[in-house]
């Protein structure tokens, strides 16, 4: 009897070891991206081909104890029905967390002793243990990871951040969730105030004509422009000026190294993290009325056809004689009104760069046929001194605007160009070419929702027709942010390779270099090559490359969590005062829960439950979109809506049809 007894136990053993090795098909390891709605992709590195393989789909039930941005090992599972697949690839199951991405986290403390994380990706509801310190309900406080014992997480208060509402209490829990690098010591300041700048030769342009054109609040001006004729009457020189920052920042230096660890200076609605220290920035900036030591790059550019025929880079002085901004130049453009200072001459230079800059731009566009992709954002404006917010300001691209983008383009491509040249290593900027599956994706998306079939987007010239198909209504915006989400992001490299969206195969970032570290990289290595110093090599710029890519994407995300929540805070204080809050929404997406809503009044995305739409009952997704099809609930609509309520830890804000 105990004989069979065991022959039955290993035979049962045996079958279980034998469906799970049926099940478990491979392992792989990868780094977890988990969704707002509790599923995950885990990404996996490139072979040696320099190819990804596709991403593992992670179903809700198989993330277990991993968060957004562990590194994870993954058991690739074979297709089941109660195992849905991604349409892009396998799915998965988390078999062990090998790296964790944070130990710390943000929340805002709820009555009961737990915690709301400020990301959303993070688990939705974590108890604490042990003292609050000093925190109260509704404060935001730093949290530090114990671990999860039967799916519930638990967390320790390690500091208590003031309450949420207050903006800048607000700003530091953005600031501390995203590990952001705080504003320079007094001492800091001082000593930057005593560096002796480096000496080299330089070309006396102080009699050129120079002007500054930024936004009217601009806290920096690393960059200025002149025009004069060129050696033939069919020619003109164009003048990129940026700030010649290499002669203050020396590689290895103290202020290089902080630099470095920022890599970018980070604007927050109403606060600045510059990347160098303040005074720094202040003494190092083209600042009109004064003589500025400035780095140049010279663009002979052909009168009738805007072709750039040459460029030489110097070392220069100068003297900016104007600063101007967006708003007086945008309306000198529209309307040739110009303020009463402007002298005779400033106005003629000025008509001549924006006539010059439009031929560059229309040239770049017949032989490089670049994407514009250009969407107009809502911006909070907060000020800086009182914490208070001001109000919205819609930036929508203007020509004023791009007369200092097609220079700085033409100086990055010429500064690439040179690199190469002479063979002095660098950091580019990069942007792959579209994924295969990426964009079979938004073509199913744009067919199902809108009925449009984009084609073939896998070249500049193909997109281009799409964009130029689409029709100037509501769905356009929601078309071009779809399509933005479903191209690479683009990234620093230590070796040239193709930018898609610009079309050009060497282009680097030089015209920044108060507030971009990888735009100083390259002062300084020109600053070696042109002293005779040691430049540093192409293996040596890989990390820094790597470091600033992930760094740049760290605060784009930390700016728009900034700006969203200030939103909602401008918005309840509109609430509370019993303001009109009423909009008009475009139908973003239908999905099982409700209907995704795009504002673009506030530049924010909403959301309508299905309870609050009259007759919407739906059992599924698909049967959701069918109804979709024919009711009035259709992606491209356009509706009245009222704001109903606000989650400012998540940033998500709840709408009902208006007159509900």
């Amino acid at each position: 009897m105990k004989k069979e007894k065991k022959k039955r136990l290993h035979r049962i053993a045996e079958r279980v070891k034998r469906r799970k090795a049926e099940r478990i098909v491979d392992t792989v390891e990868g780094k977890l991206t988990v969704t707002p709605t509790g599923f995950g992709f885990v990404a996996l590195p490139a072979d040696e081909a320099g190819r990804h393989p596709d991403d593992i789909f992670i179903p809700p039930q198989f993330v277990g104890e991993a968060m957004d941005g562990d590194e994870v090992k993954v058991a690739i599972l074979p297709p089941r029905e109660d195992v849905p697949g991604d349409s892009r690839g396998p799915a998965g199951k988390i078999v062990a967390v090998l790296k964790r991405a944070r130990e710390e986290f943000v929340g805002e403390l709820q009555e009961g002793g737990r915690i709301k994380p400020l990301n959303r990706r993070m688990p939705d509801d974590i108890e604490i243990t042990g003292s609050r310190r000093g925190a109260k309900p509704g404060d935001w406080v730093k949290v530090k990871l114990l671990g999860s014992e039967g799916g519930n997480w638990q967390g320790a208060i390690t500091d208590a951040m003031g309450k949420a509402g207050e903006i800048a209490a607000d700003l530091d829990a953005v600031m501390a969730e995203f590990d952001l690098c705080p504003r320079y010591s007094e001492a800091d300041n001082e000593e930057a105030l005593k560096i002796v700048p480096r000496e080299i030769e330089r070309e006396d342009c102080t009699k050129q004509l120079t002007v500054t054109l930024d936004p009217i609040d601009a806290k920096d001006f690393d960059d200025a422009l002149s025009i004069m004729p060129g050696e033939k009457r069919t020619e003109v020189i164009v003048g990129v000026h940026i700030s010649d920052v290499a002669a203050f920042i020396a590689p290895k230096s103290k202020f290089d190294k902080e630099a470095e660890k920022r890599s970018f200076s980070c604007y927050l609605p109403g606060r600045t993290l510059p990347m160098l220290p303040a005074a720094l920035t202040a003494r190092i900036s083209l600042q009109a009325g004064q003589v500025s030591n400035a780095h140049t790059v010279f663009l002979t550019v052909e009168r009738s056809s805007g072709k750039i025929l040459s460029f030489r880079r110097a070392h220069t002085k100068i003297k900016v004689d104007h600063r101007l901004n967006y708003e007086e130049v945008q309306e000198f453009i529209d309307h040739g009104t110009a303020p009463a200072d402007w002298s005779k001459n400033l106005q003629s230079k000025l008509k001549q760069l924006v006539e010059i800059t439009r031929k560059m731009q229309a040239y770049r566009k017949k032989t490089e046929d670049f994407i514009d992709l250009a969407l107009p954002e809502v911006r909070i404006l907060c000020d800086e001194k009182t914490n208070r917010i001001v109000g919205l300001v819609s930036k929508v691209p203007r020509e004023s605007e791009n007369v200092v983008e097609e220079c700085m383009l033409a100086a990055n491509s010429a500064v690439g160009t040179q690199l190469g040249e002479i063979s002095v290593a660098g950091l580019y900027r990069v942007h792959p070419e579209p994924e295969a599956e990426k964009i079979e994706e938004f073509t199913a998306n744009m067919q199902e929702m809108f009925g449009i079939t984009p084609g073939d987007l896998s070249s500049r010239k193909a997109c281009n027709a799409f964009l130029k198909s689409l029709p100037d209504d509501p769905k356009r915006p929601i078309i071009l942010s779809q399509l933005l989400r479903s191209l690479p992001r683009a990234y620093y490299l230590e070796k040239p390779a193709l930018h898609f969206g610009l079309g050009k195969g060497r282009y680097c970032h030089f015209t920044s270099p108060i507030r971009r570290y990888p735009d100083l990289i390259v002062h300084q290595q020109l600053w070696n090559y042109d002293t005779g110093a040691r430049t540093r090599s192409t293996a040596t710029l890989a990390k820094v490359a790597l470091d600033c890519s992930t760094k740049e994407e760290n605060n784009d995300n930390a700016y728009f969590a900034a700006n969203d929540r200030l939103k909602l805070r401008f918005l309840q204080e509109k609430l509370e005062a019993g303001g009109d809050l009423t909009f008009d929404g475009v139908i973003a997406k239908v999905t099982p829960a409700g209907l995704q809503l795009d504002v673009s009044e506030l530049g924010i995305y909403g959301f309508i439950p299905n309870e609050q739409l009259k007759g919407s009952s739906y059992k599924n997704e698909h049967a959701r979109r069918r109804e979709a099809e024919s009711a009035e609930w259709k992606p491209g609509k356009t509706m009245r809506v009222r704001l109903a309520s606000i989650d400012f830890v998540r940033g998500s804000a709840v709408f009902v049809p208006a007159g509900r």
